[in-house]
């Protein structure tokens, strides 16, 4: 068996005996023992079946240095058991105790300007310090031997949201000791950083720094590099942790919450080390645009797990806390954003957190249980989201099959946001989104995958804007062209290898002979953008192709090298090039958009290249633009109606809604923001 399988099979055990997930974190701690009986009898009644606890308890745990209280843990973890509420128990070691910053100050973390944190939030201890992983291992593995075999544990959860960054002596250290390691010599670093530059060559490692707070623009490279290490020392740190969990507990599914397209780790680095992926998700109620943007973070997170099912860990109820101006979501988006996620892969919907903090800064961020108690519209929606999620056990272990690929790398994510660089407004996730939007509105399901992934699987390759961008990248995307997938390829790709130096010659230097175009210069464009003229020719239908559209931001001097252009820049810097174009390349089809275009046009490029690969909607005719959804798991048939009034969708054979047992046939009504769930009858 695989590390994959066995990771997949010991979280397959959990949701095999209990179904999907549900619950939230719990933090009782903050509550009397008069408290966890009555929350204990609510989580029963609204069907909770998994809570994670203990995650900030370190305080509680070890009130003063090597004095251990578990008493009260114990108390709960029965109290939860006897009500069938399975634990997910956290190592504590996220928010260390007051008195280990007071005794070690050396733990605590250092910011880019050398200011050195305080204890009084969270994340207050820097990932390099040893002094602090002593202590977090002796807390860990203390917690591990006394619940190791307790029933009521059903997972583990190492840490919370890993994001520390420090720029301290001790990371300063280890930094040096990862380079020596990704290196070798000091002279291989001076030819990988290009320190010729502005007289910045190395002679001895330790004179090597992060990336402080300097005079002007840091070295690219140095920066890169430490971006990586600190990504790295996070790994590590999560590692040691869950190799003390594994040695101690063998059988249950470990993990950590992970936050999407989150800046400061490269989850592609971590994926293989979680038993499950987990998410935390908190998209803002005020933005039109988050459903779509819920869609591609799914998608991603399905997709670091190898497609296998995945657990959204965190979510809100209603208002978070943090915002400027926290809109609240209504018991009914709350239920339709996490069958989003079951449809997308979800084995398990969760909150933060089970019952709403009376003190602290998350005191007013909703909850599964509001401070008005369970008497509420919002708990009412959380025991109705309960009952749905145990009427839906027959899409446990399903898997979204997917024939798009959607390439996103977080180390090209980085370069590609340095400093001095042609623009600051051509932002990498942007486009990623921008790209997406068109297939989510078609309802065709796509993985997002690392550009280095085998692109066997996929029909259509997307690639909105891959910064860095290696051989090996390259030759997958040019190989599946060739046997006959479409691939599209966005602006500022290409453009430097992995020590983000710029790769002379017309750009984009590797894909050049693929996308038959070659560049010499690139142009932002003045504000307010500028106009295109769409040719006719070469689209593989004339018919609903604008004569003009609009590009904005960024542009690029192209000159095509037999590819067919489909859109010229029509004024300015750039009047007459090449905008977007197609070329013929064995089998399959390539094209490149050097511009960002507006939606329709950009739109229109994504439907002929799905068109040409043969990629069709799961559900022709249902579209997303009009706040329909449709995304199919397995043999289960998700619509889900993010508009504000009810839709009938045709649906192609007789089917029974999961969420309500009754039969449709003919057309599915789906209730503003609402949802069904529909798995073919038997004929």
């Amino acid at each position: 068996m695989t590390q994959a399988e066995g990771a997949g099979a010991r979280f397959a055990a959990l949701t095999d005996d209990v179904g999907l997930l549900y619950g939230g974190d719990y933090n009782p701690e903050q509550w009397d023992p008069a408290t966890w009986r009555e929350d204990a009898r609510l989580m029963q009644e609204a069907g909770v079946n998994l809570v994670t606890v203990g995650v900030f308890s370190w305080a509680r745990y070890e009130p003063r240095p090597g004095v251990r209280d578990f008493a009260w843990l114990d108390e709960v973890i029965e109290l939860l058991h006897a009500h069938g509420v399975g634990v997910d128990l956290a190592t504590p070691t996220a928010s260390p105790p007051a008195w280990l910053g007071h005794l070690y100050p050396e733990t605590l973390p250092v910011d880019a300007d050398g200011v050195r944190l305080v204890a009084g939030s969270r994340n207050h201890f820097s990932p390099a310090s040893r002094v602090y992983r002593e202590h977090a291992l002796a807390i860990a593995a203390d917690l591990v031997d006394r619940y190791a075999d307790h029933p009521a544990v059903r997972m583990w959860h190492v840490g919370n949201e890993f994001g520390q960054v420090c720029y301290g002596d001790e990371s300063a250290r280890e930094f040096r000791r990862w380079l020596r390691e990704r290196y070798g010599t000091i002279e291989r670093l001076n030819q990988a950083w290009g320190t010729t530059f502005w007289s910045q060559r190395y002679d001895d490692w330790e004179e090597i720094l992060p990336p402080r707070r300097m005079p002007y623009h840091p070295n690219p490279t140095q920066a890169l590099d430490f971006r990586r290490y600190s990504s790295d020392q996070l790994l590590a740190l999560y590692r040691e942790q869950r190799d003390l969990v594994r040695a101690r507990d063998p059988r249950r599914p470990i993990t950590t919450n992970l936050m999407g397209f989150f800046p400061l780790a490269d989850y592609w680095s971590w994926a293989d080390d979680l038993d499950v992926v987990a998410d935390d998700a908190y998209p803002d109620p005020g933005d039109p645009d988050a459903p779509a943007d819920s869609a591609l973070t799914q998608d991603l997170v399905r997709s670091l797990g190898g497609g296998r099912p995945w657990v959204l860990m965190e979510q809100a109820a209603g208002a978070v806390s943090w915002r400027d101006h926290n809109l609240p979501k209504s018991p009914e988006r709350s239920r339709l954003e996490s069958l989003q996620a079951v449809a997308r892969g979800a084995d398990g919907v969760c909150f933060f957190q089970w019952r709403a903090s009376r003190a602290g800064a998350e005191r007013f961020h909703s909850a599964m249980l509001p401070h008005a108690g369970p008497d509420t519209r919002a708990h009412a929606g959380i025991r109705r989201l309960g009952a749905d999620l145990r009427r839906l056990r027959p899409v446990v272990g399903t898997r979204v099959a997917a024939t798009v690929a959607l390439l996103f790398d977080w180390e090209s994510w980085w370069a590609a946001h340095e400093l001095a660089r042609p623009t600051t407004r051509l932002d990498t996730l942007a486009q990623l989104r921008a790209w997406y939007r068109p297939l989510w509105e078609a309802g065709v399901a796509a993985d997002v995958v690392h550009p280095r992934t085998a692109l066997d699987p996929y029909d259509v390759v997307l690639v909105p804007q891959t910064y860095l961008l290696d051989e090996r990248a390259a030759a997958g995307v040019t190989v599946a062209v060739e046997r006959g997938a479409s691939a599209v390829v966005g602006p500022f790709t290409g453009v430097a290898d992995e020590n983000a130096h710029v790769r002379t010659g017309r750009f984009p230097a590797l894909l050049r002979d693929l996308l038959r175009v070659g560049g010499e210069e690139w142009a932002p464009l003045p504000d307010g953008g500028v106009r295109l003229v769409v040719e006719p020719d070469g689209w593989r239908s004339a018919a609903g192709v604008a004569a003009d559209a609009h590009a904005a931001i960024f542009g690029e001097a192209l000159r095509a090298e037999g590819a067919t252009v489909l859109a010229r820049f029509a004024e300015g810097h750039l009047a007459g090039l090449p905008a977007v174009t197609c070329a013929r390349t064995g089998a399959g089809h390539a094209w490149y958009v050097g511009t960002v275009p507006d939606a329709p046009l950009l739109e229109r490029v994504v439907g002929d290249a799905l068109d040409a690969a043969g990629v069709a909607p799961v559900l022709p005719g249902v579209r997303a633009v009009d706040g329909l959804e449709a995304v199919r798991r397995g043999d289960a048939l998700f619509l889900l109606n993010h508009s504000d009034v009810d839709a009938r969708v045709p649906v192609p054979a007789p089917a029974t809604d999961l969420l309500t047992g009754a039969p449709v046939d003919g057309e599915a009504h789906v209730p503003a923001t609402g949802a069904v769930v529909l798995i073919e009858r038997q004929r």
